[in-house]
Parts: C-alpha cells; sequence; structure tokens
C-alpha cells in the first residue's frame, strides 16, 4: 500500500476509533493507531463544579438573549458535562437536548484548512500555490498563497460588515462564494504574510481554490478528509438551499432586532432555516455537541497528519491583535488561546466555539442559539468554562495533570456581562 493511502486509512480508523475512546472511556487494541489520545474517565464532573459550569452558561444566555445552550466539557482524568439547556425560544418551550445539531460557525475554518493540508499532504496542491492559480478575476493577489488564506495573513478583510443585514433579512438567499468574499476583497488590504487578520473572505476564496484543485465540491471535501476519517456522522457542510441544521432534531436560532440604542431581547426572529451559502467554507459547516467536542479534541493534536508532517500546522503563530495578550494568537485556521487549540465565531442564529488542549485531551465546546452579540461572547464563554473545569478534581486511580490557563474564569465572566445586549429580568 502507497504511503499516502496508508496514512489516510490510518487516520480513518485510528482517529474514528482513538476519538469514541477518548470521550466514552472504553480502550482496544489497534496496531494501526495513529492518535491516541488520553482515555476519557467514564463519569460525571462532580456536582459543586457541573452547578458552576451551569451558572456560567445560564448567565451567557441571560446576557446575549439565546433562550436555549448546548455544552460540552470533558476533562479526561475527572470526567465530563453534556447537557443542552433552556428552550427552544420564540413561544416553543421545548427544552432543548444535547442531541440538538447547531451551526458550527467559524469552526468550519478549520475543516476548510484540514483539507488544505489532506490535499498538500496527498501531493495534490502545494501550499505556496499563488491564489489566482485556482480563483478566477483576482489577478491583484499574485502574491498571495493558499497557505496565506488558512493562515490569516493574506491581508484580506472581511466581508461580514458589508453583508450582515442581507444574512439576516434573507437567509434563505443562495450566495456564490466569490460573490461573498468580493465584499471582502473591496475593503483595503493589509499587510501581507507577516500579520494576522480575521477574513471570511480568505476562507471563502480558500474553499473555491481547493473545489478546483480537486474536482470534488467542497461539501465532498469536508466529508473526505475530515467528518469521514474521525467518524462525524453529524457533521456536515450542507448545499445551499435552506433548511434548518441537520440532523434532526435541531437547536432552533434567532436573532434580536436592531432598536434605537440596543436591541429588542423580547422579539427574537427565528432563522434557524438558511443558506449554508452564507458561511460556505468560513461558517458553513453544521455539527452536533458530541461531534464538535471529537472534533476539536482531534484538531488541536493533528490527527489527520502523519505525526511529525511538515510544516507544523500551529508551529508560527501570530499575535491576534497588537491589543491581543501574549497568550491569544492565530495560524492554520485556529487561535491559539493560552495551551488551547480551536475556534469561534457566529452565523445567523448560532453563536459556537470548541477548544482543546492538545496535551492533555481535555475540550470544551458550546454554541448559544442567539448570534446577536456576535461570536466574541461564545469565546468567552467557551473559556469561562475551561478555567473552571481545567481545575477538576482527579477521579478515583486517575492523576490531574499541571494544566493552567492563563487566565480566570471571573475576567471572562465579567467579560460576557460587561458586554450583554441583554439583562435579566428584575427579582419580583
Amino acid at each position: 500500500m502507497h504511503l499516502r493511502s496508508s496514512r489516510r486509512l490510518r487516520a480513518a480508523v485510528g482517529g474514528a476509533v482513538a476519538l469514541v475512546l477518548a470521550l466514552t472511556g472504553c480502550s482496544a487494541a489497534e496496531p494501526e493507531f495513529s492518535y491516541t489520545p488520553p482515555e476519557q474517565v467514564d463519569g460525571k464532573l462532580p456536582d459543586e463544579m457541573t452547578a458552576q459550569l451551569q451558572k456560567a452558561v445560564e448567565q451567557a444566555m441571560t446576557a446575549t438573549g439565546s433562550s436555549g445552550a448546548i455544552v460540552g466539557v470533558w476533562a479526561p482524568w475527572s470526567g465530563e458535562w453534556v447537557t443542552g439547556l433552556g428552550t427552544q425560544g420564540a413561544g416553543d418551550d421545548t427544552e432543548v437536548s444535547a442531541e440538538m445539531s447547531f451551526r458550527a460557525a467559524d469552526v468550519t475554518r478549520l475543516m476548510t484548512c484540514d483539507v488544505l493540508y489532506g490535499l498538500a499532504d496527498d501531493g495534490r496542491v502545494k501550499l505556496d500555490a499563488p491564489v489566482p492559480k485556482y480563483v478566477p478575476g483576482v489577478a491583484d493577489l499574485g502574491d498571495i498563497t493558499l497557505l496565506d488564506l488558512c493562515n490569516g495573513t493574506s491581508g484580506i478583510g472581511s466581508s461580514e460588515a458589508s453583508v450582515k443585514p442581507y444574512w439576516l433579512n434573507t437567509p434563505e438567499r443562495h450566495w456564490a462564494p466569490l460573490q461573498l468574499a468580493s465584499f471582502g476583497l473591496g475593503v483595503q488590504r493589509g499587510p501581507a504574510h507577516t500579520a494576522f487578520r480575521d477574513s471570511d473572505a480568505g476562507y471563502l476564496m480558500l474553499g473555491l481554490a481547493l473545489e478546483r484543485v480537486s474536482g470534488l465540491t467542497a461539501s465532498q471535501l469536508i466529508s473526505k478528509y475530515v467528518t469521514t476519517p474521525l467518524e462525524l456522522e453529524s457533521t456536515s457542510l450542507p448545499g445551499a438551499s435552506a433548511a434548518a441544521p441537520g440532523p434532526a432534531p435541531a437547536l432552533k436560532g434567532a436573532y434580536l432586532p436592531a432598536v434605537e440604542g440596543g436591541f429588542d431581547c423580547a422579539a427574537p426572529v427565528d432563522v434557524t432555516k438558511s443558506s449554508s451559502s452564507i458561511g460556505f467554507t468560513d461558517s458553513g459547516v453544521v455539527s452536533t455537541i458530541t461531534d464538535l467536542g471529537r472534533y476539536a479534541q482531534a484538531e488541536a493534536r493533528q490527527a489527520l497528519r502523519d505525526e511529525g508532517a511538515k510544516p507544523g500546522r500551529f508551529a508560527k503563530p501570530l499575535p491576534v491583535s497588537t491589543k491581543s495578550p501574549s497568550w491569544y494568537q492565530a495560524t492554520g485556521g485556529a487561535y491559539m488561546v493560552g495551551s488551547l487549540i480551536g475556534q469561534h465565531g457566529w452565523v445567523p442564529g448560532y453563536a459556537t466555539a470548541a477548544y482543546s488542549d492538545p496535551a492533555t485531551g481535555f475540550t470544551v465546546a458550546v454554541t448559544l442559539n442567539n448570534s446577536s452579540a456576535g461570536g466574541s461572547v461564545a469565546a468567552y464563554l467557551a473559556w469561562e468554562l475551561a478555567a473552571i473545569a481545567s481545575k477538576a478534581p482527579a477521579a478515583e486511580g486517575q492523576t490531574a495533570p499541571e494544566f493552567g490557563l492563563p487566565f480566570t474564569a471571573e475576567q471572562y465572566a465579567k467579560a460576557i456581562t460587561d458586554g450583554a445586549i441583554c439583562k435579566a429580568p428584575a427579582a419580583q
């Protein structure tokens, strides 16, 4: 068997089985594993800690006008907490469950970069290929490479500010990726290669380039290089037709109408059904919390690549901005938050984040069902939950790792409260 096909087989078998083991606590012998995460304790986190975690999620729900949330926290040495909180909202009192699907938002970027590296490792494309070679009509990007698009070092602007009203008012609209990216391309370019810039347009163009390289659709590529090898059966990039996240049942997503001085928190607008073309290879994927946790854990440890594969995807991160803390960096489609690796963002109706520590397998994933406060609040909540659960005590027979984060739960609880767009109802 050729080395490349062998690598893909090992990823398919080892990643799928080992990830199941990581989040279920089972064990098995499989000589071809290429990814062996720490075993997950088969049990719940302590009740006192679970109460802290739930309080944090409920405070974030109130601050963002979300009626529901789904969250997963996995501390391999201690236990897990996977649950749905609240209701579907907008007159629907159905309780949210952890089995519901939702939009994974910018976690899609990680998967798009997985495809790029998978194609490169298979000898199908070069990371330093110029963008105009595969994307028509962008000749002025001759100095920008596919790797720049993945790393966020293209200098290209973002389309979000220009098209957000269209996304919310016509969520069923089918966008052509290059049309959507053109709004970001129209923004003044920043420095290339040496600085990070958040650019949805870059990941849209990267998806287009990968389709042209492979002759496959972006949905097929993500299936082939990501979800099938890792057995993420509830994760996909849907077609462009407007639909709720799948598989059913779906968490309902909403946004709040803007009013003078803020938002109308009493009148959420249902945008559960929308077109994945709004996000495409930037933010179009749908998933479930268990799939998202498995994926984040595998991604942080780069399970889909051979051990020691070059170049190292997360080896040379850059500061997110000149004002960000030194421990907050970005590259490879991911953010590095201390030792955590992951992504966060929003799409109409949902704010989602997923982060994992590669050394311990510690993983946090969360989604809120209202997008009006943006994607940062999902990150703040994930980081707050991580700061709480990182102190989980060792279960019987286990040893807690020396694992710390460069921030506190209180720091991000305050950030969520300070940025609240809705207030808790006054006590009676």
